[in-house]
């Protein structure tokens, strides 16, 4: 495959994952205009349809879905010889996919997960979506779930308890803060929708802003315990809203899991984790407590 090839499909790709020519412009620092020329170029090599246009963007179609799957593979397998390079230079990352907050727990925490002395980095990707270890786009994922791909191994890390919260000494009021609806991937994040809509004053699209909002006095915010019971400025609305309680699981890649870099912080997130077993689980008193 000619150099030419490969950036024209890594340009395809780009497109497909951003839904148009827009954001893999300035994903790619090409021209929106330099890019649907290549797509177009890419569809006539090919012989095939890859996209649906519209006003709203690209939509793969079928064959631009087969293609896409295709070349996850080839990506998965440059990602995998790439790490095996790094590692034998003693350089390597590990990329890990979390939640929102357990995202923000690790980087407050940081060091107990990577040091000074390690050889290797971290990545860490932040989102609600699931964790997707399949093309080894990340190397670790937390997940609210026991994942059922044979080709993942999981170990279990406790479960994850949620409460409303507001600002400490607060006033009674009934107004919410949500993540906006369309946004609102996890169970937590439309609770509020589900159970007062009616009463929701503020929306945001990231749910880092409902902690924000509700030490702002804003309203009331749906949070893991372990975020809230940890804020001096919050305290609890409520009991803890028991339907939304999960277990949470540590996930990689049966294939890589004995990677040297990937065991040790898989075992670190696992020591670090299970010792915050009963603060996941909302049965530590906040630190606001008397």
């Amino acid at each position: 495959m000619k150099n030419t090839d490969w950036d024209i499909y890594r340009c395809f790709m780009t497109v497909a994952r951003s839904g148009g020519l827009t954001g893999a412009a300035q994903a790619t620092g090409l021209s929106p205009a330099t890019v649907g020329r290549r797509m177009l170029e890419l569809e006539e090599r090919t012989g095939r349809s890859l996209f649906i246009r519209s006003q709203t963007g690209y939509t793969l179609t079928g064959d631009g879905r087969f293609l896409f799957e295709q070349l996850q593979e080839m990506e998965a397998a440059a990602r995998k010889v790439e790490s095996w390079r790094k590692e034998g230079e003693g350089a390597t990352v590990v990329r890990i996919a979390a939640g929102t907050w357990v995202s923000w727990l690790i980087a407050e925490n940081f060091p107990a997960i990577c040091t000074e002395r390690d050889a290797f980095g971290l990545s860490l990707t932040i989102g609600e979506t699931r964790a997707n270890l399949a093309y080894r786009e990340s190397d670790i994922g937390i997940r609210a779930f026991e994942p059922e791909e044979t080709y993942l191994a999981a170990r279990p890390v406790g479960e994850v308890a949620y409460a409303a919260y507001r600002q400490r000494n607060a006033s009674e009021s009934q107004r919410w803060v949500a993540v906006a609806e369309e946004d609102a991937i996890s169970a937590y994040l439309r609770w509020p929708h589900e159970h007062a809509s009616g009463r929701i004053v503020a929306t945001v699209t990231r749910p880092r802003s409902l902690l924000d909002l509700a030490r702002a006095g804003a309203g009331r915010a749906v949070l893991p315990c372990f975020v809230g019971d940890l804020d001096p400025l919050l305290e609890r609305a409520g009991e803890e809203i028991e339907p939304l309680r999960h277990r949470q699981w540590i996930v990689m890649n049966n294939e890589d899991r004995h990677r040297r870099d990937i065991r040790t912080v898989v075992d670190r997130m696992t020591r670090f984790l299970r010792s915050h077993t009963d603060l996941f689980a909302g049965k530590r008193p906040p630190r606001n407590s008397a």
